[in-house]
């Protein structure tokens, strides 16, 4: 049986102290009970907060980053390189549409971003919107096993309307027949009112959750319906 994989992409939302009013939105007991893996990718100024709190709480959430420098430690103002999320988080999230965008990042970017990410054991979250994007990264991953894929189709990111579950699926279908069966996710307009449609999907293995991962009852509701 799967164990459902749910991704909360922040995006660039909240400041320490709201990361406390979230994390007291809700009873955190109820999260120690649920058997399904949680993610949270919050920006980078707040990993170690959440961190902490993570660990003071015994809480059942791995953390993520949003991003991670296409260049290893060195001269390089302003990047966040692999060893440096590696100190607070597990996971990467790679490729995000919002990025290739809005950053112009380019596939050869992207790639080298997941070759940072392997080379410091932090798990990628791989963003794709089509299949062409798919084909490329199956030259990137060949041979890797440890990564995750989040098809997010570009009509459905951050506009209220998400895809239908049997479409989503089939997508995941064709990224597995691909990629060799690796887990992926679903993202875009997420909700706890479509998420049970979705992670029943034979070949859907998680959600990617944006804008409702910012409240925190929404959030619970979307883990307890998943």
């Amino acid at each position: 049986m799967k164990k459902t994989f749910i991704a909360a992409n922040w995006k660039s939302n909240m400041t320490n102290l709201e990361v406390k009013s979230w994390l007291g939105g809700f009873n955190v007991q109820d999260l120690k009970f649920i058997d399904k893996k949680i993610v949270i990718c919050p920006p980078f100024t707040l990993l170690p907060a959440l961190n902490s709190l993570i660990a003071k709480n015994k809480l059942p959430i791995y953390l993520g980053s949003q991003n991670i420098s296409p260049l290893d430690e060195g001269a390089y103002t302003g990047e966040i390189n692999g060893k440096q999320i590696k100190e607070f988080a597990e996971f990467v999230i790679v490729g995000h549409s919002e990025r290739r965008k809005n950053f112009f990042e380019s596939e050869e970017m992207v790639n080298l971003k997941i070759s940072q990410a392997f080379k410091y054991g932090l798990m990628p979250i791989i963003c794709v919107s089509d299949l062409e994007q798919v084909k490329t990264l199956q030259e990137r991953v060949r041979g890797k096993f440890q990564f995750n894929v989040a098809y997010e189709p570009l009509f459905a990111i951050g506009s209220g309307i998400a895809d239908t579950p049997e479409n989503a699926n089939r997508m995941a279908k064709k990224i597995k027949d691909i990629l060799g069966g690796i887990p992926v996710l679903y993202g875009g307009s997420v909700t706890s009112n479509n998420i049970n449609a979705f992670t029943k999907m034979s070949d859907i293995n998680g959600v990617l959750v944006g804008k409702a991962s910012l409240d925190p009852l929404e959030f619970l509701q979307i883990i307890k319906n998943a």
